[in-house]
């Protein structure tokens, strides 16, 4: 069983809310192999439909291998896709129909954040050029001086403070939760109407993971951007989201408001999802009982 996300959302006012972004009925197909070494096609994603409206948070939730970051590179135009649509405000930009836009105008409304920050930034530049070139590209900003103030405060909108103490720093000089928060900053450079999140904190510590999905929350609250944030993790998922979408083998197999989602899943994987999240109330019991080894342990 395939859901489609055809539902309206509302505006503050109590109108009908144009998607921000969404896909269509999207299909995304690979060449890959058999068992038996013969070519095969594999389908990552399987008539996808989903809406994202302004201001929106959006959790994509499934396992390794489920479609859900092709899914969302196919959002943010990194995938081609075999059929349907992508549209940007109402307007095709993949697939049928589609209006052709400059790369700058697209990525001047959407931006990615890649799980590894490590990666994603450029080890030989200082964060002055990685925010900076951003702020140039797009804000229409050139002179030094002024760049070097919008990268300041965008390093203060992350929470990177004094921020003068970090501008002139190297990505490799930087802990994994700091070089997470640059490539935020670098993509609130262009400001955004939307950001895809790729497993933004599956590869920080646990300790800040959280920090990092408070500031997600409050770039919603403060900023009105609507955001896809794809995760693994349910329990994040609930924490940050106001709805949830499920993928199981490229197809979404379940969509709602996240507390419904969460409390009375309709699919079978959804209920396994959560049964297999840590359950804080387990832990407290076993550290009553004196057995718990690992802080970490569900």
């Amino acid at each position: 069983m395939t859901v489609q996300d055809t539902g309206a959302h509302e505006a503050s006012d109590g109108a009908e809310a144009t998607p921000v972004l969404e896909a269509r009925d999207v299909v995304v197909t690979f060449e890959g192999k058999g068992i038996d070494g013969a070519p095969t096609m594999v389908t990552a994603c399987d008539r996808v439909s989903l809406r994202l409206a302004p201001g929106e948070i959006v959790a994509l939730v499934g396992e390794s291998g489920s479609g859900k970051t092709t899914f969302a590179r196919t959002m943010g135009l990194f995938q081609d896709i075999d059929s349907g649509q992508v549209l940007l405000e109402g307007q095709p930009i993949q697939g049928d129909g589609r209006r052709r836009l400059r790369p700058r105008e697209f990525y001047g409304e959407v931006q990615m954040i890649f799980q590894d920050p490590f990666a994603s930034l450029n080890h030989l530049k200082t964060i002055r050029h990685i925010i900076g070139r951003a702020v140039r590209l797009h804000s229409g900003l050139r002179s030094r001086r002024p760049v070097e103030e919008r990268t300041l405060e965008l390093l203060e909108t992350v929470h990177l403070t004094p921020a003068e103490d970090y501008i002139d720093r190297y990505p490799s000089a930087l802990s994994g939760g700091q070089r997470q928060r640059i490539s935020i900053a670098r993509a609130l450079a262009v400001n955004p109407s939307v950001i895809l999140a790729d497993e933004p904190t599956s590869m920080l510590d646990v300790s800040i993971r959280v920090d990092v999905l408070n500031l997600l929350a409050e770039l919603r609250r403060e900023r009105g951007v609507a955001i896809l944030y794809i995760t693994h993790d349910i329990a994040s998922a609930r924490y940050l989201s106001d709805r949830m979408a499920v993928m199981y083998r490229g197809r979404m197999v379940e969509l709602g408001e996240t507390e419904q989602v969460v409390l009375e899943p309709a699919h079978e994987y959804t209920r396994t999802l959560i049964k297999a999240a840590p359950d804080p109330r387990r832990r407290k019991r076993r550290r009553r009982r004196g057995d718990e080894t690992s802080p970490f342990t569900t």
